[in-house]
């Protein structure tokens, strides 16, 4: 230890004050934990300790200082070597100010929106409250459904921080049509737009509405659009402003002046962007040390290219599922961390207990991807969880079908009667019945279709058990339990394995805000480590290890 402190003293002292320096384990531990306060390490009779009040004297201009040399000892107290010198590092401190400033939060910290509801009022109330930002999980639900969580949640937030989910609908356009509708209608001036492969009016139509230029000339879009993307060729389409075709296309249907279409060529189609990674639902299985700094630099450039007034700024979601992920995500320059699957095992999810104890058993490799019900015909996927249910291999089983057989009635009499007994629980005329039944109520064009075309009749009937499934799991439809289809990614088992033997091992004893602030906290505690690291100081065993503490006691190391 002698020899590293020789090698890594830095060109400044510390004069000790009323209480000496801490070479205890449980002093060094409570310095760096202690966020608001810079944690300094000075050379104690060859061990570091945490020094505590006292003055820093900083020398900028000798290049080494003699470690062997004894402490001076000054009018004040004793002179000490500092060994590393880290400033506070609050969490929120942690991401880009000026995302947090757009969005009136405290910490730079967003819950994703899980589709069904299961990002709930109630999760999104929570975050709201604790500086955060939620996205409520609209995607799934009927426009009636959206409206009632939206009146719920602007009576208990009102005008703190909080937003709606908007997903690509290819395959129902005019579901997307009418939500966004709902959005404008209620005020609703934040979205998390998820899933998208291409811009639509409809989104557009959300981002420009109400755009106009103020006093001073700047352009103000009162909708913030924060996209959610996997891809390159879909950030750039949100870092560039709308598309003059579809602008041309609102001016025509009179959703938009020619003068509002004239401001929006001069603004980005996102206020914010997230860097999908290896998440849970929709995904393209990115890894997130390659995704974010690639998205980051296709920013800058679009920024100069577009020459903004300001930047925009990119967070990443997918794989925060410890301290240490979010520490790695915020050195990377994520602007904010963005957090889906370890938030459906909470007890604000709107989730069933099955679901959330299968979550809180989940181990890293226990997911897998599987057919998406809203892009069904177009091979998309989704990565959900294979432990405890057989969705996802009845789910691959039935796109395997759509791909061979042009119709229901061509399948083998043996595959027919499995698939029956196994996935549908009925036959498949009635299966088709209940189906036929369903679209009439929602959009009875795919109903048209089927008559005429028997492989879309066959897609319908299989996307009716990979949207059923998802509802039996936020349901716990015991009945239906092999077939729970639960989004999940790897995020879930690495948390599992962090909280293991901890108080959020039990799922009963999770809730959204103290994940976060676990998250959040263990990050700067993890960062500091680091940076005691990087000058060359190697600090006792289990120091840069953090486990989950209560929100109580995370509370009282920040005052």
């Amino acid at each position: 230890m002698i020899d590293a402190l020789r090698n890594t003293a830095l060109n400044s002292f510390w004069t000790q004050g009323d209480s000496p320096p801490q070479t205890d384990a449980e002093g060094l531990q409570n310095a760096l934990y202690s966020l608001s306060q810079p944690f300094v390490l000075v050379d104690q009779n060859g061990q570091p300790a945490a020094a505590r009040g006292g003055s820093l004297t900083f020398d900028l201009s000798a290049n080494r200082i003699d470690s062997d040399a004894p402490p001076d000892r000054t009018v004040s107290g004793v002179r000490s070597p500092v060994l590393a010198f880290t400033p506070s590092l609050p969490p929120e401190n942690l991401g880009d100010p000026d995302f947090k400033k757009r969005h009136n939060l405290r910490y730079a910290y967003v819950g994703g929106a899980m589709a069904n509801g299961i990002t709930s009022t109630a999760m999104v109330e929570a975050l709201g409250k604790a500086g955060m930002l939620g996205f409520y999980g609209a995607a799934g639900l009927t426009p009636a459904e959206v409206e009632k969580a939206i009146n719920k949640v602007q009576e208990k937030l009102g005008n703190l921080p909080y937003g709606f989910n908007l997903i690509h609908s290819p395959g129902d356009p005019d579901l997307e049509t009418a939500v966004v509708g709902l959005y404008i209608k209620q005020g609703i001036r934040k979205v998390c737009a998820s899933a998208y492969l291409n811009l639509t009016p409809a989104l557009v139509h959300y981002r420009v509405s109400g755009i106009y230029q103020d006093s001073q000339g700047k352009i103000i879009c009162p909708n913030q659009v924060v996209a959610k993307v996997s891809r390159e060729e879909v950030a750039q389409r949100f870092f560039s402003p709308p598309p003059e075709k579809l602008l041309m296309q609102l001016i025509e249907n009179k959703t938009l002046t020619r003068q509002q279409a004239e401001l929006a060529r001069y603004v980005p189609m996102a206020d914010s962007l997230t860097a999908e990674a290896d998440s849970g639902g929709h995904t393209d299985n990115r890894p997130a040390i390659s995704l974010l700094p690639t998205l980051i630099a296709l920013r800058n450039e679009m920024v100069t290219t577009h020459r903004y007034p300001q930047s925009i700024p990119v967070g990443l979601g997918g794989g925060i599922g410890t301290p240490q992920a979010a520490a790695a995500a915020f050195s990377m320059g994520a602007a904010y961390i963005l957090t889906g699957s370890v938030n459906q095992a909470c007890v604000e999810a709107g989730t069933s207990e099955d679901v959330r104890r299968l979550l809180a058993e989940a181990r890293q490799a226990d997911v897998a991807m599987a057919p998406a019900a809203d892009m069904f015909e177009m091979g998309v996927k989704v990565q959900v969880l294979k432990r405890g249910t057989m969705f996802a291999q009845r789910a691959a089983k039935l796109h395997e079908l759509y791909a061979v057989y042009d119709r229901l009635e061509n399948i083998p009499d043996k595959t027919r009667i499995q698939l029956e007994r196994d996935v549908f629980k009925c036959s498949l005329d009635e299966e088709w019945k209940r189906t036929r039944a369903f679209f009439m109520e929602r959009d009875p064009r795919q109903i048209a279709r089927a008559e005429q075309d028997p492989r879309h009749k066959m897609a319908l009937v299989f996307r009716s058990y990979l949207g059923q499934s998802s509802r039996w799991a936020t349901t716990g439809n015991s009945a239906r339990k092999m077939d729970y289809q639960i989004w999940c990614g790897p995020a879930m088992g690495a948390f599992n394995a962090w909280v293991r033997s901890s108080f959020l091992e039990k799922p009963e004893n999770r809730d959204t805000v103290t994940i976060a602030m676990n998250l959040l906290f263990g990050a700067c505690i993890l960062t500091r480590a680091n940076w005691v690291r990087c000058q060359g100081v190697t600090l006792p065993p289990n120091m840069d290890a953090y486990s989950p503490l209560p929100l109580n006691a995370i509370v009282k190391y920040m005052q």
